[in-house]
């Protein structure tokens, strides 16, 4: 039986609900944010949520205080992606 495009579009999305994330490295760098409670933050992702076409927010139970209960996708990293540093 062949799927649809959006299981397909669920399947290879990067960041999905569940996902342990962090900011990215190349974010933080963008940012100039090197020290401080955001760099060392982990959250979970409890739901995303598409804002446009090419904009996603994740929602995120951080494990640190005061940081945005949304962020864009594409200024997060995975658990695989923080171990490599990205």
């Amino acid at each position: 039986m062949r799927g649809t495009v959006t299981d397909w579009a669920r399947r290879t999305q990067r960041i999905q609900v569940g996902d342990t994330v962090a900011y990215s490295k190349s974010f933080l760098q963008s940012t100039g944010q090197y020290t401080g409670d955001v760099p060392h933050a982990r959250g979970k992702v409890t739901a995303l949520v598409p804002v446009g076409k090419d904009l996603t927010l994740a929602e995120i139970a951080w494990d640190k205080p005061d940081l945005p209960a949304r962020v864009n996708v594409k200024n997060l990293t995975t658990k695989k992606g923080i171990a490599l540093g990205e």
